[in-house]
């Protein structure tokens, strides 16, 4: 008997969302994320957070071109198939990425994983850590 199943818990994923920083970590994490959400037939939310932009004007152009990127990610039979959404935000990506799980009622948040150095993650830590720490669901970290 499965695991979830023995406590008398099946989880069933609704709202899943993949952050990306458009790395090609990200690519490889958002195919799990596909995955999954084909097999749950759950709602794909493909989200970027912006950390720095420099005015207005530029604001408005940076997040109509980062939904086309977004939009791009996802293959052309999947478009038809997958129930997605795009999200642009602005901010410190592990605040932004939590935010929408709790404003969504996230199930689970797919994410790639960069591979850096221990001195690098002691000094600034980790979106992902920090995401798995702090955020209200669990999160499918995937690493190339």
């Amino acid at each position: 008997m499965p695991e979830g199943q023995k406590h008398g818990q099946v989880h069933r994923l609704t709202r899943i969302p993949f952050c990306t920083d458009f790395s090609k970590n990200s690519e490889t994490a958002l195919k799990y994320a596909i995955s999954a959400t084909e097999e749950y037939e759950a709602e794909l939310t493909l989200l970027h957070v912006l950390e720095e932009v420099p005015s207005r004007a530029k604001t408005d152009d940076a997040i109509k071109t980062t939904k086309d990127q977004l939009e791009k990610l996802i293959p052309p039979e999947g478009r038809k198939t997958l129930k997605t959404k795009t999200a642009v935000r602005i901010g410190k990506p592990y605040q932004q990425i939590i935010q929408l799980a709790l404003e969504t009622q996230a199930d689970m948040v797919a994410m790639g994983v960069r591979g850096r150095g221990a001195l690098d993650l002691a000094v600034f830590g980790s979106t992902t850590y920090r995401v798995m720490q702090l955020g209200p669901c669990p999160v499918l970290a995937v690493h190339v």
